[in-house]
């Protein structure tokens, strides 16, 4: 290469149990440059992230570091050499500082003792280095908002003094407010001639941020190029190895929609007032608004999570009271929650294990006929697993996410909530999950989904609610705009 690099990794070989998921992968990243690590769930991204950080070590292959030979062990020796990674999932303790967690067993002494006026000043020093001023360095990490928490990782990453970031769906857990304040943070990284090695799903993101994109498919290279010179849908053909032509499934004709199966009027709680809504069989009723807005609280309204103490909920025309998710379930009312790996799945137990799981635990709901029709639910989902006893933590996120989708299904539901079903997956297995959503729809479930970006929304969405401060500011037709979403989402009325 002509230009200098922060980063060169040469004939990078990983496999885990025989399996080889790396296979001789070549990787630059140059000063000040924002990289694009991209491919679908499968190709290698994390696997290749983690050798760089430390975590796992290359079987195979060269790693350089600022014109220095690096091999890592340990996740310490990464840092030490300027690496530093974000993951998705944050490595903060809730019960401590923002400060106390940026210098975390590197906190300043004096006279043996922790100095804790030094700890707070180089905080709030890095913190407006960021160009962050409304992040305090002694609020505790857990009273904080998923962006304010990655703002503490990045800072602490900084605190190391990185060459390199490494990012890892920086955005997965972020609204789109908050996605514009990550912008702001990776920008300045730039301008301070720090690397960031930047893995997204979201194809908007890695166009708005990126120079260059590199391009994994099942643990080999495909390309590297400039992002000024390719095209997303370009983009996509390379990650997936064919292209999408439509990214979202043709919706029903509206009367094809049946007869209302959920409805509620003058829903409210400690966060929602005022809720009137219908969804009806065979129709998808999209949920928007800013992180806050009250959609996930709407879901877990339904689901009896935290239920309604105000108005009333009919499911196929009963009066139902939604105290408990067990009452939710046997009014036929499914929840995939946003979080699957935390709140969906048991990730050391099997596909068949994971798949029974609401059954088994719901006398009313278990039934032999419902267990035996579990393989042709996996399978009408287009499940992709070695069979039915593979532990789902070695599932892709997007198979992860269908056997989520499997378990409930397999309760035969008359109503399914989806908070934020594709997340964390990748662009192949985001279209697959798409027809999978409007196939329910087409055999008559009646579908509440919800979504951060507004582009699912609006694609895949009959009818859209807005919310915004715990009450439905409008709704919207499908077809609808981004601009007119957000004018409700803020506040505003649409023009």
């Amino acid at each position: 290469m002509t230009e200098s690099t922060v980063l060169t990794m040469r004939g990078i070989d990983k496999s885990f149990l025989g399996v080889r998921v790396l296979r001789s992968v070549d990787l630059d990243v140059r000063p000040g440059e924002v990289h694009a690590l991209v491919g679908e769930n499968g190709a290698g991204k994390s696997t290749l992230m983690k050798i760089l950080a430390g975590v796992h070590t290359a079987d195979a292959g060269t790693i350089t570091l600022g014109g220095r030979a690096v091999s890592f062990t340990h996740p310490l020796q990464a840092q030490h050499a300027g690496v530093a990674t974000v993951f998705q999932e944050f490595n903060l303790l809730p019960d401590l500082s923002v400060a106390e967690n940026i210098f975390l067993g590197r906190e300043p002494r004096r006279r043996g003792m922790i100095d804790r006026r030094a700890m707070t000043k180089r905080t709030a020093d890095l913190l407006s280095d960021l160009g962050v001023d409304d992040l305090a360095p002694g609020a505790k990490v857990g009273s904080l908002s998923v962006a304010h928490q990655q703002i503490a990782e990045i800072a602490k990453a900084m605190s190391q003094g990185a060459d390199l970031v490494c990012m890892d769906e920086p955005t997965a857990a972020l609204a789109d407010a908050e996605v514009e304040l990550l912008y702001r943070l990776v920008e300045r990284l730039r301008e301070r001639g720090v690397a960031v090695l930047y893995v997204s799903h979201r194809l908007r993101e890695i166009f708005d941020l990126c120079d260059r994109i590199t391009v994994l498919k099942d643990g080999e290279l495909v390309d590297s190029v400039a992002a000024a010179d390719i095209t997303p849908d370009d983009l996509v053909t390379l990650m997936v190895g064919r292209r999408i032509e439509a990214a979202f499934p043709e919706p029903l004709p509206d009367t094809d929609h049946g007869d209302v199966r959920l409805e509620i009027s003058g829903g409210g709680n400690a966060w929602l007032d005022g809720i009137d809504l219908t969804v009806r069989a065979g129709e998808i009723v999209g949920l928007a608004g800013l992180q806050g807005s009250g959609r996930t609280e709407i879901a877990e309204a339904v689901f009896g999570i935290a239920p309604f103490t105000r108005g009333t909920v009919a499911v196929d025309g009963r009066p139902v009271k939604l105290t408990g998710p067990r009452k939710a379930i046997a009014a036929g009312i499914a929840m995939v929650t946003e979080d699957r790996k935390a709140h969906g799945l048991a990730l050391r137990q099997s596909v068949r294990a994971n798949a029974r799981m609401v059954l088994d635990a719901n006398r009313r709901a278990h039934s032999r006929a419902r267990v035996e029709r579990i393989p042709s639910i996996l399978s009408s989902l287009d499940l992709v697993a070695r069979g039915p006893d593979q532990e789902v933590r070695y599932l892709s996120g997007g198979n992860q996410q269908k056997v989520v989708v499997a378990k409930w299904l397999a309760t035969e539901p008359g109503v399914i909530v989806l908070d934020e079903p594709t997340r964390g997956i990748d662009v192949g297995a985001k279209h697959r999950l798409y027809t999978a959503i409007r196939a329910l729809a087409a055999e008559g479930l009646a579908v509440l989904l919800i979504a951060s970006e507004l582009i699912e929304v609006i694609g895949l969405a009959d009818r859209i609610a807005v919310l915004h401060d715990g009450r439905i500011a409008g709704e919207l037709p499908a077809g609808a705009t981004e601009k007119q979403v957000m004018a409700y989402a803020t506040g505003r009325s649409p023009r």
